[in-house]
């Protein structure tokens, strides 16, 4: 009797040990995964040149002949014209292009503070012209940028909120860019306004390239028939 009373307690107690036995294994593993996890390792040295390439290419613009292999006219201008895009919808000139009255600032293009308004010739209210603030040149030390021909473009060439190929069939409409094909490139090539983009100052990130290198593109745009993404 005492033997077959044993039985069953053996039973269950060979089942206990092997449940714990289970159990030890499970959290080994766990610990094990969690070593794993958590061990520290070496950084792939490819990676840090990857991001610093990610910026050098935001940061930079491509050439001309970058666009050569596109062999069909209109998609190579349309291409042309999507890299001008990277400094047109960039803040450096989309903060002077706002779809109101008032300019936006900074990276985030917030409302421009203080209040301003564009007033009758884009510098300004009366009593505020953009000139009270805005002097021919950056200011250093307040961060306040500058030119000597600071002002809002024209309401009709507001860009905020509008795709590129919106802007682009803006820029290639005289009735609102106020400038013919020639006087375009001249503005986007040469003027000093628009060259403020590359010489932001106040710790601003600059447009994309250089004004040579922009003026190029929009060049090669114009002559290979100034097509418009859709």
């Amino acid at each position: 009797m005492t033997r077959r009373s044993d039985r069953p307690r053996r039973r269950r107690f060979r089942i206990a040990r092997i449940f714990g036995i289970a159990g030890l294994l499970v959290v080994a593993a766990i610990g094990l995964g969690l070593v794993y996890l958590l061990y520290p390792r070496p950084v792939l040295q490819s990676e840090p040149i990857a991001v610093e390439t990610l910026y050098a290419q935001l940061e930079s613009l491509q050439p001309v002949s970058a666009f050569d292999t596109i062999v069909e006219p209109r998609l190579r201008s349309v291409a042309l014209f999507e890299e001008v895009g990277r400094v047109l919808q960039s803040p450096r000139c989309m903060n002077c292009h706002p779809a109101t009255d008032r300019p936006t600032q900074t990276e985030a293009m917030w409302p421009h503070m203080p209040w301003v308004s564009r007033g009758l010739d884009g510098g300004g209210e009366a009593n505020m012209r953009c000139t009270t603030c805005h002097q021919a040149q950056n200011a250093e030390a307040s961060g306040v940028p500058g030119n000597a021909k600071w002002s809002l473009a024209p309401i009709e060439m507001a860009w905020q909120g509008k795709s590129l190929g919106d802007i682009c069939r803006q820029l290639l409409d005289p009735a609102r860019s106020h400038m013919t094909r020639e006087e375009l490139l001249h503005h986007m090539a040469e003027d000093d306004l628009v060259g403020w983009a590359w010489n932001p100052g106040g710790g601003r990130q600059p447009a994309p390239g250089t004004q040579d290198e922009f003026g190029a593109l929009v060049a090669a745009w114009l002559e290979t028939g100034a097509q418009c993404p859709q």
